[in-house]
């Protein structure tokens, strides 16, 4: 299928490694030029040079703290206009509501939350004014699951999928759509994190993550790029009626009683 996407110019955020870095291969190899956001600058350009190499587009840096509004807007007025923005940063740890004092709790959200909304603001004003733009929010199952144990990114997800619908219900009208994607556990260093967080919490030893992971559909997480080619989709023109939903990638996790 021909998702006629080469030449479009796509940001993304945390594209340092896990899904946003699979998200940059993925646009890469379909002739999109990239912008690439996060806050680790050596990773960070190292990605754009092999990108840029491998599949002849241009990929640029920039090294931002998403949780900083005026650096926000300093990207965006460089950067200038994109076709596609994809919202990914986002680093909301796991424990219960005993574990996550205030100052965590607003920091985790600063990223996850209010820089997914603060950079929508911005860009979803500049595509309005061009007459057309996709934003992909990049959310997770979390916000659908209520999981006390990872409270903090349950409820940040949910404010964002609800985000994500309520802007993208009237989007259309200016040309513009917006669309989140939730997966549910992915192959990322930060999956391994948080898996053995859940074990520490079940069993008293995070060693045993393995067990859990075990119980995911066809005993593994997600991988990457499983998301990433969602991401291509809902981009393209194939996609052009779709906007203000949400996709749940988990293997069924959140189906089940």
């Amino acid at each position: 299928m021909d998702l006629n996407l080469t030449g479009r110019r796509v940001l993304i955020t945390g594209a340092s490694k896990g899904i946003g870095a699979a998200a940059a291969e993925a646009f890469a190899a379909e002739g999109c030029h990239l912008v690439l956001v996060a806050r680790g600058a050596a990773a960070l350009a190292e990605l754009a040079g092999q990108l840029s190499r491998a599949h002849n587009v241009e990929a640029v840096a920039h090294a931002v703290d998403l949780r900083d509004s005026a650096a926000i807007a300093r990207l965006v007025d460089e950067v200038g206009d994109v076709d596609v923005l994809v919202n990914n940063a986002g680093d909301i740890p796991g424990g219960p509501l005993s574990a996550i004092d205030e100052a965590t709790w607003r920091h985790a959200w600063d990223l996850k939350v209010f820089g997914f909304i603060n950079l929508t603001r911005l860009y979803y004003a500049r595509m309005k004014a061009r007459g057309r733009g996709v934003i992909i929010n990049d959310i997770g199952a979390a916000g659908e699951r209520f999981d006390a144990a990872y409270i903090t990114g349950a409820a940040g997800n949910a404010a964002l999928m609800t985000f994500t619908r309520a802007l993208g219900s009237r989007s259309l009208d200016d040309g513009v759509r917006v669309v989140g994607i939730n997966p549910g556990p992915v192959a990322t260093d930060r999956i391994l994190a948080l898996t053995r967080t859940r074990a520490r919490a079940q069993f008293g030893d995070e060693s045993r993550y393995g067990e859990l992971m075990a119980r995911y559909p066809l005993g593994r997480p997600a991988h990457p790029r499983e998301i990433a080619d969602l991401m291509l989709f809902l981009a393209s023109d194939r996609s052009a009626y779709t906007t203000g939903v949400v996709f749940t990638v988990d293997g069924g996790l959140s189906a089940r009683s």
